[in-house]
């Protein structure tokens, strides 16, 4: 009976209804969704809701790769079509070229070619540069006075006024100073500074140049003032050396910032061009009108003002290490006769190599010579002298043309040396073949200081 009970109860509950919204009646669902509407103001609510989720997909998905039947093994892709109506194709719209296949749109066929270009100045268009001559110009002047800088072959015109953009000019400019530091060579400039074309640029040249030796050593200083010397008359005028200066002077605030002895060391080169005669002098009589009290324009006068002004100011930077001459003498006294009693190579010429003065190298060879000779043991004294100037030879640290020169001036000296060294002609000998042998000395001086002896 029990169990009967049990069957009957488990067909009855199998037999009700399930569970679902339906049947649960009146539940929180705002939208009404699944639930049978019972009112207007619910079925009109229901509408809008549904009518703006439709919109809100339709946005969204319109350029989206729609995919069919997800799950399926076959890729249902459907991708928007070129043409106006989705669901059409249509191949003249097909992306072919600038319109179509072997077509072009009405923009690019080639019409506004023909177009004329507006000659009249009024007009917003017209373009004074495309009537005449004139490709470039040089921003002031009257151009047709001017040579031309170059030709532009593609347009058959002529171009006027600089090549170049002023900092690309400054940018070129550093480029050729920076290896004139290391080599020297101020032709190499001067075909630099032309080949780049730019006239009414060259006042940039002498605040450049002066402004990059600032933040190196005297040798640097040196070698830019005997290139403001090169660079006049040609291809720096007077006008253009007046307006470099003026333009140094405009901006030495800012220099002085990086630079604090600035203003002192513009004001040697101020009055070292004015004795080079770069600047003629009245150019300082000017700017002491127009900056009275000007630090600058007050050094270059007082340095003019002194006893032998000229012959101080050829030496202005020392003779390369920005010392005097009598300082460096004695410096390289001191480095000999420390050599002579070491005889480390290395040391020496770490210590030539620190003094930054090699066209001052002769007097070191001169002074060499001189103290081994004065050496109580003088053939090995010269014997190790001989070993260092071909050590700093072979390191690159000396030149030959130093090593002969300062080998002139001793055979020069004989007569005076031999006053304190009765043998000091006979030890020069030994020194020259000593020399000769260690390949520092070319065959050639030997000779024809030997013929000058005779």
């Amino acid at each position: 009976d029990i169990s009967l009970i049990k069957l009957l109860s488990m067909a009855e509950f199998a037999k009700r209804p399930e569970v679902t919204i339906e049947t649960m009646g009146k539940v929180h669902n705002p939208t009404g969704e699944g639930v049978r509407a019972i009112s207007e103001k619910v079925k009109i609510k229901t509408q809008k809701i549904r009518e703006q989720a439709a919109v809100k997909n339709e946005t969204s998905d319109s350029n989206e790769t729609k995919v069919k039947d997800v799950g399926s093994s076959s890729r249902n892709i459907t991708r928007k079509k070129s043409g106006a109506n989705e669901g059409t194709y249509n191949s003249r719209n097909k992306k072919q070229g600038g319109h179509g296949k072997g077509k072009w749109s009405s923009v690019m066929d080639g019409s506004l070619d023909d177009y004329p270009e507006p000659i009249d100045k009024n007009d917003p268009l017209y373009d004074e540069t495309k009537e005449g001559k004139y490709i470039l110009s040089g921003g002031g002047g009257d151009l047709a006075d001017e040579t031309p800088s170059g030709y532009y072959e593609s347009e058959g015109k002529a171009i006027y006024g600089p090549m170049l953009t002023l900092p690309e000019f400054k940018i070129r400019l550093a480029e050729s100073i920076r290896e004139y530091f290391d080599s020297g060579d101020a032709d190499e400039v001067i075909r630099s500074i032309e080949e780049l074309k730019c006239r009414s640029f060259h006042p940039e040249v002498v605040k450049k140049a002066i402004s990059l030796s600032l933040d190196e050593g005297p040798r640097e200083r040196e070698l830019i003032s005997r290139l403001l010397t090169c660079l006049h008359p040609t291809p720096l005028d007077d006008q253009d050396m007046e307006g470099g200066f003026e333009l140094l002077l405009q901006g030495l605030e800012e220099l002085s910032i990086d630079c604090p002895d600035a203003k002192s060391m513009v004001g040697s080169f101020l009055a070292r061009a004015v004795v080079d005669e770069v600047l003629p002098p009245a150019y300082l009589s000017t700017q002491n009108n127009e900056r009275p009290g000007d630090p600058v324009v007050d050094k270059a006068v007082s340095l003019l003002s002194r006893e032998h002004c000229t012959a101080r100011l050829e030496r202005v930077w020392g003779p390369g290490d920005g010392r005097p001459v009598a300082e460096l003498k004695s410096v390289l006294d001191q480095l000999l006769k420390e050599y002579l009693m070491s005889r480390e190579l290395d040391e020496a010429a770490r210590c030539v190599r620190e003094l930054n003065a090699p066209h001052f190298h002769h007097e070191l060879v001169k002074r060499g010579v001189t103290h081994a000779m004065e050496a109580p043991d003088a053939r090995d004294a010269l014997d190790a002298m001989s070993a260092l100037f071909s050590f700093l030879v072979k390191n690159a640290i000396v030149s030959e043309y130093q090593v002969a020169k300062g080998n002139s001036r001793l055979n020069k000296l004989v007569p005076d040396l031999s006053l304190d060294i009765p043998a000091a002609a006979d030890l020069l000998s030994e020194y020259e073949s000593m020399a000769k042998e260690m390949g520092c000395l070319p065959h050639s001086e030997t000779k024809k200081n030997n013929s000058l002896s005779e």
